[in-house]
C-alpha cells in the first residue's frame, strides 16, 4: 500500500484528494499548512507527496528545498497542485525537485489519470538518471 501526504492550506482540497486517493487503496495523511506537512513527512516517509502551489507560511520551492535536505536528495514522488497551467512556478517547482503537477479542482478521474501519468513519467525518468549515474 501506498503512502500519500497531501499538504493544501484548503480544507475542500484536502477533503476530495483523501477521499478520492482513500479509495485507491492508499494511506493518506493531510497537512495544512508546509511546516505541518513537514513534520508528518518525518513520522510517516510518505511514497507521494501532494504539494499545493501557494501555502501560507512556506513557498512550494522552499518546502522542496527543505524536503531535499530531509531526505538527502532521496526524495518521495512530489506533484504541485496547481489552479491554472503557469510554467514559471511548475518549473521552479521542478528544478527544486518536484516531479510534476497536477491540475486542481479536480474528480476522481481527472486525478486519478494525472497522477498515474505522473508517476509512470517520474519513475521512468529517475530510472534514466540513474542508468547515467551508473
Amino acid at each position: 500500500m501506498q503512502r500519500c501526504l497531501i499538504i493544501d492550506d484548503a480544507p475542500v482540497v484536502r477533503k476530495v484528494a483523501s477521499r478520492i486517493l482513500s479509495t485507491e487503496d492508499m494511506e493518506v495523511e493531510v497537512a495544512d499548512s508546509a511546516s505541518a506537512g513537514l513534520s508528518i513527512f518525518s513520522e510517516m516517509r510518505p511514497d507521494i507527496i501532494l504539494l499545493d502551489d501557494w501555502l501560507p507560511d512556506m513557498r512550494s520551492v522552499d518546502f522542496l528545498q527543505s524536503l531535499q535536505t530531509m531526505t538527502g536528495g532521496a526524495m518521495p514522488l512530489v506533484f504541485l497542485m496547481v489552479v491554472e497551467v503557469d510554467p514559471v512556478p511548475i518549473m521552479r517547482a521542478k528544478r527544486a525537485g518536484a516531479d510534476g503537477w497536477i491540475l486542481k479542482p479536480f474528480d476522481r478521474p481527472q486525478m486519478m489519470a494525472a497522477l498515474r501519468k505522473n508517476i509512470d513519467l517520474a519513475l521512468q525518468r529517475r530510472e534514466k538518471q540513474k542508468e547515467r549515474a551508473a
